[in-house]
């Protein structure tokens, strides 16, 4: 009798399967202040398939002219897989050539911004692999721009591949408005261009940002996304799930309910107590973190001044620690305000 009674309520209240994450890796950090909310085999090295081409787009968006045109070289014809199929001698913009490449995975794109912006793919892949280490992708390996995996593998983690998330999505205007769209049209001289988004949770999730897919079968499904409620901007990356969406829209509705975003320290209206350092000091930052309500009353905030210490900026003369349970999570540097001179115009 109870085995018919649980078919029965299964009936009427089936079991998502895919409610939980079912990544091999997976990671939900806050791209402004870097904090991660969740992880699961965060530092595991895996292939990244085509999530590869948000460090593409950065390194294009950062040393090409967007406007430019370009021409297609004979380099496409050995690309396979996802393309956008631009042909051998036609012309067309950088910006094009992006929004191919994130909305539709386009290899062919990848590999001709690759070239087009330093040179060679040798070259280009040299400057991916320079700014991975200056971010601190430090367990990220770059050998092609694509992330095809059959001659050459991009090696990394869903780590550092938040962390590239974060930096992307925070430095680059264009990309986040790229990743955004759900469908783009564009014209070269002989054939018109639709391409729809292949990022489904734009159409699922309302509070999605962006992002990026990627899929090769050694790799599994990779996803990159990015959402935004209540002031609080998440990224997600998922390697090797085949239930990515069901993943990604579970976490998000799961941190967002649980964090909110906290503004600790305000620029504008902070002081000290001039029995602690009786001059006028000032901060050049607002800082904000992602707190349980819980978390709230565990946030300290130290103040240390020490005119003696030799500080490598100009006119600081102490440092504002905030702390939660015991641990420094941001050092804010404190400066001496100048006082304005009087100048006798007699």
């Amino acid at each position: 009798m109870k085995k018919y009674m649980f078919l029965f309520l299964l009936l009427l209240f089936p079991i998502n399967t895919y409610a939980l994450d079912s990544a091999r890796s997976s990671i939900v950090m806050d791209m402004d202040s870097g904090r991660v909310l969740y992880q699961n085999n965060t530092h595991d090295k895996r292939l990244i398939a085509s999530i590869t081409k948000i460090m593409t787009a950065l390194i294009t968006l950062e040393n090409t002219d967007v406007n430019k045109k370009v021409k297609v070289g004979k380099e496409v014809l050995k690309m396979y897989g996802s393309n956008i199929y631009i042909e051998v001698g036609e012309k067309i913009t950088v910006r094009d050539l992006l929004y191919g490449m994130i909305l539709r995975s386009g290899n062919d794109a990848a590999l001709v911004l690759a070239i087009n912006t330093a040179g060679s793919e040798k070259s280009f892949v040299k400057m991916m692999n320079t700014k991975a280490k200056e971010i601190g992708m430090k367990d990220t390996t770059f050998k092609n721009p694509h992330g095809l995996d059959e001659e050459t593998r991009n090696i990394s983690t869903a780590y550092d591949m938040a962390k590239l998330s974060s930096y992307t999505y925070n430095t680059q205007e264009l990309y986040r408005q790229i990743s955004k769209s759900k469908k783009y049209t564009t014209r070269t001289k002989g054939k018109t261009y639709i391409w729809t988004n292949r990022n489904d949770l734009l159409n699922r999730y309302k509070y999605t940002t962006g992002g990026k897919t990627g899929y090769t079968p050694k790799a599994g499904r990779t996803f990159v996304s990015t959402a935004t409620k209540n002031g609080l901007n998440l990224t997600i990356v998922t390697l090797d799930d085949d239930n990515q969406y069901d993943t990604h829209e579970y976490l998000y509705e799961k941190i967002f309910s649980k964090y909110k975003k906290y503004r600790i320290v305000n620029k504008k209206s902070f002081r000290i107590n001039k029995k602690l350092f009786n001059k006028e000091v000032y901060i050049k930052e607002d800082f904000s973190y992602p707190l349980t309500s819980s978390e709230r009353d565990e946030v300290k905030k130290i103040i240390r001044i020490d005119m003696k210490e030799n500080y490598s900026q100009k006119n600081q003369v102490g440092v504002l620690c905030i702390k939660l349970s015991n641990k420094t999570i941001k050092k804010i540097p404190i400066y001496l305000k100048k006082k304005k001179r009087l100048f006798n115009l007699f």
